[in-house]
């Protein structure tokens, strides 16, 4: 700013005046004003304003005829008319006993117009700019909002994008602005270069980041986007990974990217220091609250001596301890842990101190970034509420499950001194992203039900409304198949942590003799236990129709020809149709994995019950478990180890306890690979139709490891596998001539060899296998391909 001041020696007046410089701006004259020392005027006249009202503009000056004011006065005035943003130019000058106040006002904004954008749309482009219809107009602004879009666009992955802002002036003190957008090319990363480590490769750090180079992929994955806020989440990200995998010392010295302006492409250089790696020492808990004996707390403990150190196994200690010792009556207790680190055997010995916290409560929660979801969906994830003694461990756990619901971007909890000494507020910034998906996957079967190619499409959306809302409609099939399911789920229902829901869904079939149609809806209440363990009650209708195919029917008197040969079985199954299905289920569910997408540790278990008979025709008890056990064999080549085991049982009840042949278990590829579906276990000695069985054990063991040469951003993986599994037993209701046989306890296994992609279009696997230990009448498969599930 440049001041100018004059002195006139006319009537002993002074004259002062400012000028400001603002970028992109014209100059700005502040004022020009000749009075005495202590002026005193007896009007004031407003010249110049068009819009704004001059008694408004009075009433910024704090200068009233009849009363003396002095050069601060003005110099006050033209400050306050200046800082509303309304006007261009203010002047002030005396005339004898008038107080003369000149403004010239910014223009009114009509219009704000984007040209040229097509990967960011007008409505997401609006909300970036400050300059809005009806505002004022002012080059500084303008060149603000050109510059954030130019942000934006770099946040997509479009450096080189320019925008030149424009105004078309309309009269009347009115303008159009326009930004005429060159979105240019996409902005890649050739490469993400690691130094310094030592203990993992190049390729295990780059799947820890979400920064990932450039590949033919990338298009549909955006993930090659350089980002200055995205490259400091990864280099949490790599703190967190090397935390709690021993490395207590690890330090990302630097991370950052250099743009080769002539390619377009980023190189993303990270150095690290990893430090050594360190085990737990001595592990102990001590109190200064009389009433809470240290000792008495260490079986709530998870840190054990002689286990690699892991940060993470240090805040559930601290989690587990507080919650304990808030729940015996002291909300304020704080534990902190102690490190005492040994350089020499390099162990970290821990000592939880249990102390009596200062009294602080939560005066208020603010929540900031939000422009979709709702101010209750986040603020349900919290423990603690207004007024609640204030708790960092609690809040640390909002912060985790606030990001785990996959809404934002990122989350950030800070703390604020409140109106009074023991209070504080909760500041909670939110960068929101987005929560609707699109996914369409294919495959194709070589046998099993239903061979040949297959295609399923979904639309997700995780946050509907921005209510934190689940709903999902899906649709598929293949030649013989056609597969409809409409999901929803309510994650608080009631507004408690009850997640309720409801599926409805269609299926049909076609098989070589007989078709079916499945009709069904399920209403399902969730509950969690634990942080790791949740139950699932629900309640599931169904009814099923079945019929001959043409081929095997060709009268269409529901009769099959006497050329068609199908089981007694399945023509009582069929004759029987339709048939209702009432049941209720309760599942327990243990899940432990560390990354869902992409697994490297912890385990994955459920267990089923249901029965069958509250109303309707089935009547039966129904176990099934399934547990899975990830873990890691070798970091450095990122190696992963997967054994799972599965078992069920079914029996029937009632008037009539023998079951229909449908209501059996029958093998698939997730109890054994290498044999076709419905392949192996029980079946009718005169039509060799599998029958299914009333009991199955499964095992499979596995590993899974990087493709070579393929960058890991293609998400694409190998794995080598032996499966075991037995289907045997069976309860259908007795037929005139039926023969079962295979129902005893014979065991097939088979080894094979896999990949599997994290494909846009969702988890894609496609198998060989060979059987190595069958039976003469089993059916066999030796290629499957289509979509994962991988629990």
């Amino acid at each position: 700013m440049k001041a100018v001041t004059k002195f006139l020696s006319a009537a002993s007046a002074v004259a002062v005046s400012a000028a400001l410089a603002v970028p992109g701006a014209a100059v700005l004259q502040f004022a020009s004003v000749s009075m005495a020392e202590a002026a005193v005027v007896s009007s004031i006249d407003v010249r110049g304003s068009q819009r704004v009202d001059a008694e408004t503009i009075r009433n910024y000056l704090s200068i009233s005829p009849g009363r003396s004011f002095s050069n601060a006065d003005i110099d006050e005035a033209v400050k306050r008319l200046f800082g509303t943003g309304l006007f261009s130019d203010v002047r002030i000058n005396q005339v004898g006993s008038t107080l003369v106040v000149q403004v010239s006002e910014y223009q009114v904004v009509n219009q704000v117009l984007f040209q040229g954008n097509k990967k960011i749309k007008d409505a997401q482009l609006a909300g970036t700019v400050q300059l809005k219809p009806r505002g004022t107009f002012s080059p500084a602004s303008l060149e603000s909002d050109a510059e954030a879009i130019r942000a934006a666009y770099q946040r997509i992955g479009r450096n080189d994008a320019t925008v030149t802002p424009k105004t078309i002036d309309l009269g009347d003190n009115r303008v159009n602005v326009v930004f005429e957008i060159n979105e240019g090319d996409r902005t890649k990363i050739a490469s993400i270069n690691f130094t310094g480590n030592n203990a993992f490769s190049d390729r295990r750090l780059s799947d820890v980041i979400a920064t990932k180079r450039s590949t033919i992929l990338s298009f549909l994955l955006r993930d090659d986007i350089y980002d200055e806020e995205r490259l400091r989440a990864d280099e949490e990200a790599l703190r967190r990974f090397y935390y709690n995998r021993g490395y207590a010392d690890f330090q990302v010295v630097s991370a950052f990217g250099e743009l080769n302006e002539a390619t377009n492409e980023y190189t993303v250089s990270i150095t690290v220091d990893e430090g050594e790696r360190y085990t737990f020492g001595d592990v102990s808990v001590e109190s200064s609250i009389a009433g809470v004996n240290g000792e008495s707390l260490r079986s709530l403990v998870e840190t054990s001596p002689g286990s690699v150190y892991s940060a993470k196994d240090v805040e559930d200690s601290i989690i587990a301890l507080t919650e304990h010792v808030a729940g015996l009556g002291y909300a304020f207790a704080q534990v902190t842990p102690r490190g005492d680190r040994n350089f020499e055997n390099r162990t970290i010995s821990v000592v939880y101190t249990v102390d009596q916290g200062p009294r602080t409560y939560v005066e208020r929660i603010e929540i900031r970034g939000n422009t979709r979801t709702r101010d209750y969906v986040i603020r349900r994830e919290f423990d603690v509420s207004e007024g609640d003694a204030f708790n960092q461990v609690l809040i640390q756990r909002a912060k985790r499950r606030l990001e785990a619901l996959n809404y934002f971007e990122r989350v950030e909890i800070a703390t604020a001194p409140g109106s009074e000494p023991d209070q504080v507020v909760l500041v909670v910034d939110v960068l929101e992203k987005s929560t609707g998906e699109f996914s369409i996957g294919a495959g194709y079967t070589t046998g099993g039900s239903t061979p040949g190619p297959s295609i399923e499409g979904a639309i997700t959306e995780r946050n509907f409304l921005g209510r934190g809302q689940f709903i999902r409609l899906s649709a598929g099939g293949g030649k013989d198949s056609r597969d409809f399911m409409l999901s929803f789920t309510e994650p608080y229902f009631l507004g408690r942590r009850i997640a309720a829901g409801f599926d409805v869904f269609r299926q049909t079939r076609r098989y070589d003799d007989y078709e079916s149609e499945l009709t069904g809806a399920t209403v399902r209440f969730g509950l969690p236990i634990t942080e790791n363990i949740s139950t699932q009650l629900a309640y599931n209708f169904t009814q099923e129709e079945y019929e001959y195919r043409e081929s095997c029917d060709e009268d269409g008197n529901g009769v099959p020809d006497a050329d068609c040969d199908v089981s007694e079985a399945i023509i009582d199954g069929i004759e029987n149709s339709p048939w209702n299905k009432s049941s209720v289920s309760g599942t327990l569910l243990y899940n432990t994995i560390d990354d869902v997408k992409n697994p490297h540790a912890g385990i994955y278990a459920t267990f089923t019950t249901e029965v069958a008979g509250l109303g309707g025709d089935a009547e039966y008890v129904k176990l099934t478990g399934r547990g899975s056990y990830y873990h890691t064999l070798s970091e450095e080549m990122d190696v992963v180890g997967l054994v799972s085991v599965g078992g069920g049982h079914i029996t029937g009840f009632g008037s009539e306890s023998d079951l229909r042949i449908f209501d059996h278990f029958k093998s698939n590829d997730r109890m054994i690979r290498g044999f076709e579906f419905d392949g192996i276990g029980p079946y009718d000695a005169d039509t060799k139709d599998h029958l299914g069985g009333t009991t199955y054990f499964n095992a499979s063991v596995e590993a899974q490891f990087p493709v070579p040469v393929v960058p890991e951003s293609f998400g694409l993986r190998g794995a080598v596998f032996a499966d075991a599994a037995t289907l045997y037993g069976n309860d259908i209701r007795e037929e005139a001539g039926l023969t079962i046989t295979g129902t005893g306890m014979e065991w097939r296994a088979s080894v094979g060899a896999g990949l599997i992609w994290a494909s846009p279009f969702g988890p894609l696997r496609i198998d060989y296998a060979v059987p190595v230990v069958k039976e003469d009448n089993d059916e066999e498969q030796n290629f499957n391909f289509g979509i994962s599930t991988r629990f």
